[in-house]
């Protein structure tokens, strides 16, 4: 062989290798197979026997050296390699099912761990989310304290002895027969009658007036609360009567320490009521005077409320508080921050204050304004948030804010009224406004158009008029005075039609709201809630049309099928034909409701949609851009301040400042006797250098010294650089 290899030429054509491979493997083949032939005769052979301590030992070590499966009951162990050699017997079940089973169960262990995943990403943005409005509910002051308040404030207010004196058991079935669902501890009895709760014979005279002879289901168990003392969360559906319920209460309460000590010039008030809307606030204010002038009448001091609103005289709402002071407040955030930073009015001796539309309060914008309100707060208030639409999140969060809050729950929190009968119509974008005269006649007057944008309102309201329908308009580019006349005329009859944007949604009680139309679908399901709301009020039945087309996103239709369902109300072709494939994954997965968040509540924990998950949900992709611009930015300016006065360690980051700026206060005593953030900070930002480093540090000029001190400053912050 050495020989011939030698004699071998030294290039092998390539032909002639793949033959000689294909040689060399060709016998390797044969030699393998003679060895299976071999072994499997061997086997047959020792099968035949009835030594079975013979044959077991060959058997094992069959297994062993070759691997084995098992043929017929009885029958010896066959070689794996030789189960090819037999006939096999055909499977029932063919490959296409198998390989279908196959994927079916990796998708399903799949969506398993997406889910998990999912869950634990809403827990995280639920978090996030929260954060600037635990922040709005708390003083700045409070925080830089460490104040945490442990009791409710204390009331003179006891119920009935027979009251007092009723079981859990017999609460609980007063809360059943009424649907009302109470969360928290030592929560008051319900009280079925205005009488058992102790008001005066004169607001019992007021409520007749208004044709009210019984408390409605939010008021059995709401106002006793509220009478207690406690911090709540009230949730019903719209024209359930929660004014009332949050403003008998705040009268009681300025009439008890009017009584105890009379206000003069400059003080009060004892309680605020904020909203999120002019017309809302000036409703509210109606009612508050119904009370507090039958109170008058009756020979009770009198009790002077105030309508602090924008697009109202400044001076004829200051001389009131300065000549007289008020006891009750009916306010807008941004003209109620203006009186209280210019020391106008105090919140020195308020007790009580109330968020109507809380939710909405603090997801307009207006979470700001409403945490720059708490830090003129210097003692423990009583603080109620009422809305129709309140979702998850919001109660999460209060419940950590609030003190020993109760939560009053008539019906899930951002269903619809029951009593409003929804139709939903697919009406293209330019057909609307021509269809709008046909929707018309399916009742009679008054009806109520919602439009999202502003020019809608105004083209509607002129194609009306050409079309000779008594109509009015409403939308945030009117003035006051316009907006108040278009309101009037709606409600006194004079106008059959009122056009308007969101702005007439917010809580408006209009009277005998026959139909609702709603020109576009909003983005946002709760405001869809609010919108259907201004009918069906007080037990009435009301209709509520919708106009949808290609242009309204995905996410908001799933929403609106699935509350359309949730209402048992009828669900158009249109919305029956969306379908949801990861809620029909999910489902059939786990077996239950594949809308289900992390914290067991069903649809989007963020805003209350029933059709989709927090982590689609679009009004959290605004928030996180909110919190992504920086957390600095959710601190007000009062609270900026009280945050640099109760500094003592000579040192403070200014999270608030772009990043790497940095607020110096050197010494405490060094801090001017500011009352604002304006005249704490200057408006313009310089540079000084180091004097040992020459390292350029950006410095809030206001509350740093100047001279050596700030030079002495500046190295110390370079030396601890690293540190901070």
């Amino acid at each position: 062989m050495a020989a011939e290899d030698k004699e071998e030429p030294l290039y092998v054509p390539l032909k002639v290798r793949r033959r000689r491979e294909q040689e060399r493997l060709e016998k390797r083949r044969k030699v393998l197979h003679e060895r299976i032939q071999h072994e499997r005769s061997e086997d047959e052979s020792e099968g035949s026997e009835d030594d079975n301590e013979e044959a077991e030992p060959r058997t094992k070590r069959t297994k062993t050296s070759i691997g084995a499966g098992t043929t017929a009951a009885g029958a010896a162990p066959v070689p794996k390699d030789s189960e090819d050699l037999q006939p096999k017997e055909r499977s029932t079940v063919s490959l296409l099912d198998q390989a279908y089973e196959m994927r079916k169960k990796m998708e399903l262990e799949g969506v398993n761990q997406h889910k998990v995943q999912q869950d634990a990403q809403e827990v995280s943005m639920l978090k996030e989310a929260s954060y600037v409005q635990k922040a709005a509910l708390v003083s700045a002051h409070e925080r830089a304290e460490g104040i945490h308040y442990k009791e409710s404030m204390k009331t003179t207010w006891k119920p009935p002895r027979s009251i007092a004196e009723m079981t859990q058991d017999e609460c609980d079935a007063v809360r059943k027969k009424w649907h009302i669902l109470v969360e928290g501890e030592d929560v008051p009895p319900p009280i079925k009658s205005f009488e058992y709760m102790r008001f005066p014979p004169a607001i019992l005279d007021a409520l007749k007036a208004k044709n009210i002879m019984r408390p409605t289901p939010i008021q059995v168990q709401a106002i006793p609360c509220i009478l207690a003392g406690r911090d709540m969360i009230g949730i019903a559906f719209t024209g359930s009567g929660k004014t009332v319920t949050f403003t008998l209460p705040l009268v009681m309460l300025a009439l008890e320490e009017e009584k105890k000590m009379p206000i003069i010039g400059h003080e009060g008030p004892f309680g605020l009521i904020v909203g999120p809307s002019r017309e809302l606030m000036r409703q509210t204010f109606d009612v508050v005077k119904h009370f507090t002038s039958h109170l008058f009448k009756a020979g009770y001091p009198e009790l002077r409320s105030l309508l602090c609103i924008g697009g109202e005289d400044k001076r004829q709402q200051s001389e009131l508080i300065s000549s007289r002071g008020v006891h009750i407040v009916v306010a807008t955030p941004g003209r109620l921050n203006h009186f209280l930073k210019l020391h106008e009015m105090t919140l020195r001796l308020c007790k009580y204050i109330c968020l109507d539309e809380g939710d909405r309060m603090l997801d307009l914008g207006f979470d700001e304004e409403v945490a720059t309100t708490f830090n003129h707060f210097s003692s423990q208030r009583q603080t109620l948030l009422f809305s129709a639409t309140m979702p998850q999140k919001f109660q999460d969060f209060a419940k950590d804010v609030l003190v020993k809050p109760v939560l009053v729950n008539v019906g899930r929190a951002g269903a619809a009224n029951l009593d409003v009968i929804q139709e939903v119509e697919y009406v293209k974008q330019d057909a609307k406004i021509v269809y709008l005269l046909e929707c018309l006649q399916k009742t009679s007057p008054p009806v109520v158009i919602f439009c999202e944008r502003k020019g809608d309102v105004d083209d509607i309201y002129e194609y009306l008029i050409l079309k000779g329908v008594e109509a009015a308009s409403i939308h945030g580019g009117k003035d006051q005075e316009e907006r108040n006349g278009a309101i009037d005329m709606f409600k006194s009859g004079r106008k059959d039609v009122l056009v308007a944007t969101d702005v007439a949604a917010k809580g408006l009680d209009f009277p005998d709201i026959k139909h609702v139309i709603n020109f576009d679908m909003p983005a946002e399901i709760e405001n869809y809630v609010h919108r259907i709301g201004r009918t069906g009020r007080c037990g009435k039945t009301g209709v509520a049309t919708t106009f949808i087309n290609k242009s309204v996103p995905e996410s908001a239709l799933l929403d609106l099928k699935h509350l359309l369902v949730e209402a048992k109300q009828t669900v158009p072709p249109v919305l029956k034909a969306l379908e949801d494939p990861y809620e029909e994954l999910v489902r059939s997965a786990t077996g239950g409701d594949g809308l289900s968040n992390a914290t067991g509540t069903k649809g989007c924990a963020f805003c209350g949609g029933l059709g989709h998950r927090i982590t689609d949900c679009p009004k959290v992709d605004s928030q996180v851009r909110k919190i992504g611009a920086g957390k600095r930015d959710f601190l007000a300016d009062a609270q900026r301040l009280e945050l640099a006065k109760a500094e003592l360690n000579g040192i403070l980051v200014d999270t608030q400042l772009q990043e790497a700026s940095l607020l110096i206060v050197l010494n405490k005593r060094d801090l001017p006797a500011a009352r604002d953030v304006e005249e704490l900070t200057a408006a313009l930002e310089y540079q000084e250098s180091c004097a040992q480093c020459n390292r350029r540090v950006r410095v809030q000029p206001a509350v740093a010294t100047t001279g050596e001190g700030l030079n002495d400053g500046i190295s110390w912050l370079c030396e601890n650089m690293t540190a901070l």
